[in-house]
């Protein structure tokens, strides 16, 4: 149990938000059939929906840093339950403005790690963030399962599977909303935001040059925090996987309707969550985290690749999401948690919002890369993930030589 029970609701906000985002995963095809390419239509809303976060991430870091991390909670929670009202209507057009919106308001995560971060004792932060993490987890196994045992238990036919799901966003992300109001403060020292402030915030989370400048910096207090970032700069880049996969399997050889797409996840998410917890209760805090993110990336940089030469074998492919979930699976946490000892009370919201920010141009990268490569094969974007991943291992190598 957590000291501080704030940080279980903070779970709780955490969880309904992915098991929100996770149970449309397996529709959004229907939102786009019949368009021509519409694995590039998949992919032009995954953009909109990550690069919108360019700018939101590092204005609602910011906002956490000056007014708290609830106010922004609760906005974002707002702002998801609008967004997917706009997924009712089964249109494309709607899709990417539910994508666009919600997108916005997905900048919350910053202000999410930092209040674990703030109400979390020094020897607990790695635990913590790792338990975020297999949180996350837990949110794509309930998705999928919920969506799966919705549509299975109303024998909902295939044509009206996509709005019944739509209507289970909404409900879930209406509760979320009522948690978020329930949260106490976890940050005290709160000094406001000027106008002024927030119009240079802006200005310059719309400049990647700027972006860059200020995480130079940060680093300059921080040292070390920009080979922090690059690495996960690049793990983000390997991890367009995730949102990609839904138009792999469905467009591609195996041709997965949503119902087994679902339980794919589910199998996916359940299985990570036992890792995640295991290895962040048990061992992240034990072992060397740098040199573990070197060999998680490098002995997971074959399986990427692996996924595109499946073929049509399911075995092979549940065979490849174990390999996924003992490996990279495990990175995410343990370069946030040595992100989170790089900063302080007075910018840590600044910080995981520039992070985040920029790992919003890495994924709106690394969406046109598969997008484009997608249309010459399905399997293409497989490799570029694999090169990616690839980075990571050399990035954290030259770290642990440094």
């Amino acid at each position: 149990m957590p000291r501080d029970r704030r940080l279980l609701l903070i779970y709780a906000i955490i969880l309904l938000d992915v098991i929100v985002g996770s149970a449309i995963g397996p529709i959004l095809p229907d939102f786009v059939k019949g368009l021509p390419y519409p694995q590039l239509w998949l992919s032009l809303g995954t953009a909109l929906f990550l690069g919108i976060q360019l700018f939101s991430a590092p204005l609602l870091g910011k906002l956490s840093d000056g007014y708290g991390r609830r106010p922004i909670l609760i906005v974002s929670a707002v702002g998801t339950f609008l967004a997917d009202c706009l997924l009712l209507p089964v249109r494309a057009g709607f899709y990417l403005a539910n994508r666009l919106s919600d997108g916005l308001t997905n900048g919350m995560y910053a202000a999410v790690r930092s209040a674990i971060t703030d109400i979390s004792p020094k020897d607990q932060l790695f635990k913590n963030l790792g338990i975020e993490g297999a949180i996350v987890s837990l949110g794509f196994v309930i998705g999928p399962a919920v969506g799966g045992l919705l549509l299975t238990a109303l024998a909902v036919p295939a044509g009206q599977q996509a709005r019944y799901i739509a209507l289970l966003a909404v409900s879930l992300s209406a509760l979320n909303v009522g948690l978020s109001l329930l949260l106490r403060e976890t940050h005290d020292q709160r000094t406001g935001v000027s106008r002024d402030v927030l119009r240079s915030e802006l200005r310059n989370s719309l400049n990647v040059t700027r972006l860059w400048h200020r995480l130079l910096d940060k680093d300059q207090q921080h040292p070390g925090l920009r080979q922090l970032v690059l690495m996960q700069l690049a793990l983000t880049l390997s991890t367009g996987y995730y949102f990609y996969f839904v138009a792999f399997v469905s467009l591609g050889e195996m041709r997965m309707d949503a119902r087994a797409i679902s339980y794919f996840f589910m199998y996916f998410g359940f299985l990570s969550i036992v890792i995640n917890f295991v290895f962040y209760t048990y061992f992240a805090d034990r072992i060397n985290q740098r040199r573990a993110i070197f060999w998680l990336a490098l002995l997971g940089t074959p399986m990427l690749a692996g996924y595109g030469l499946v073929g049509t074998s399911v075995l092979g492919l549940y065979v490849l999401v174990t390999i996924d979930c003992l490996t990279l699976s495990l990175i995410q946490g343990l370069i946030e948690g040595l992100l989170a000892q790089k900063t302080t009370d007075e910018d840590r919201g600044e910080i995981f919002g520039i992070n985040q920010a920029l790992q919003g141009v890495a994924s709106f990268a690394t969406t046109l890369v598969f997008g484009v490569l997608s249309l010459a094969d399905l399997r293409l974007p497989f490799g570029w993930f694999a090169v990616c991943l690839a980075g990571v291992a050399l990035l954290a190598r030259k770290k642990i030589e440094n």
